[in-house]
């Protein structure tokens, strides 16, 4: 039974963990009752749980929150599951979309248990703006996307879990690169066809990759899109590129904690002309300065449960989707 405020238990308390309790808190919704990490300081305010399974199997926790290394997630959402507890996951939601079939599997059995993925850019308000215009027909048929996500990293990734691949299944495409395959899925719908190229030609991590160029087309749609996904591109880059008959969506530079990829920009450019005649007028362009996409995202997950509607952005069917396309992608290694 869910009290006045959401009960909140989270597993794992590392930087994802401590966002989320920290949005939990100050959005006044709900109460952080318990956390887990394997290691913790000795003045952490919270009340510690000795497993993670305590946590999921509490009577006390309405929620589980799975901020984990990438290994755990699927076992941990599962357990959380068959304890009656709703559950918000981090990405990506396991290493194979069989995996995420066994997520699903424990959800039907379930219902009354709300699931959520941490697929947050779909939270920032530029994505959304872009999303709603595309739904509109402002901007015509959607034709293609490109996207570019990237990042340099340093030695001190080496001796993190991130370079372990038993513990993270992949390299930057599961890191980063998820996140703007999703974005083209909440775009364009799926994809049918699949190319792809994965190197570690720099890092040479057996299994993690620090390169990926892939491509998609829906034949159905005729859409089509490219992604590259890399941790050497020696700064830090987002570029979302949306291409439709009568115009075009920008978006470069992505609002967040640590403020490395600049300010998030969007620029819309109308073709005032029908085409193929091209007569652009005036760019409109919005600048972000806040970033309230975690906010955005925990508001979404409790009206979900509050309300008793279901996850419809960043459900269990929108990890399946994505993990079909890496399983593809990484069959090409």
């Amino acid at each position: 039974m869910i009290s006045s405020k959401i009960r909140c238990g989270i597993i794992g308390f590392g930087k994802m963990g401590k966002i989320r309790a920290r949005t939990v808190e100050e959005s006044g919704l709900g109460q952080v009752v318990q956390i887990y990490d394997v290691e913790l300081p000795a003045d952490v305010k919270y009340r510690v749980a000795k497993t993670e399974l305590e946590i999921a199997q509490s009577k006390q926790v309405d929620v589980v929150f799975v901020c984990t290394p990438n290994y755990l997630i699927p076992d941990l959402v599962i357990a959380s599951l068959k304890a009656g507890k709703h559950v918000f996951a981090e990405k990506p939601p396991a290493f194979t979309a069989a995996r995420v079939e066994d997520i699903i599997a424990a959800e039907r059995e379930h219902p009354e248990c709300k699931l959520m993925f941490g697929f947050n850019h779909r939270h920032h308000e530029s994505i959304k703006r872009a999303k709603k215009l595309i739904e509109a027909g402002e901007f015509g048929r959607l034709l293609w996307m490109r996207g570019r996500y990237g990042k340099s990293v340093d030695d001190a990734f080496l001796k993190s879990w991130r370079a372990q691949k038993e513990q993270v299944g992949g390299g930057i495409l599961l890191d980063q690169g998820i996140h703007m395959l999703d974005l083209f899925l909440h775009f364009a719908g799926d994809f049918d066809e699949v190319q792809a190229i994965v190197s570690n030609l720099f890092w040479k991590i057996d299994g993690i990759e620090d390169n990926v160029f892939a491509q998609f087309r829906n034949r159905q749609t005729g859409v089509a899109a490219s992604l590259h996904s890399t941790m050497t591109q020696w700064r830090h880059l987002f570029s979302l590129e949306i291409f439709l008959e009568k115009g075009n969506i920008l978006l470069h530079g992505l609002k967040t904690s640590s403020g490395s990829y600049g300010d998030e920009i969007l620029t819309l450019a109308h073709n005032e002309d029908l085409p193929p005649v091209v007569r652009w007028g005036p760019d409109e362009q919005i600048t972000y300065h806040t970033d309230t996409s975690w906010r955005s995202e925990l508001d979404y997950f409790f009206k979900c449960i509050t309300t008793d509607q279901p996850v419809q952005v960043c459900n269990s069917a929108d990890a399946l989707r994505v993990m079909r396309i890496i399983d593809r992608i990484y069959q090409q290694r």
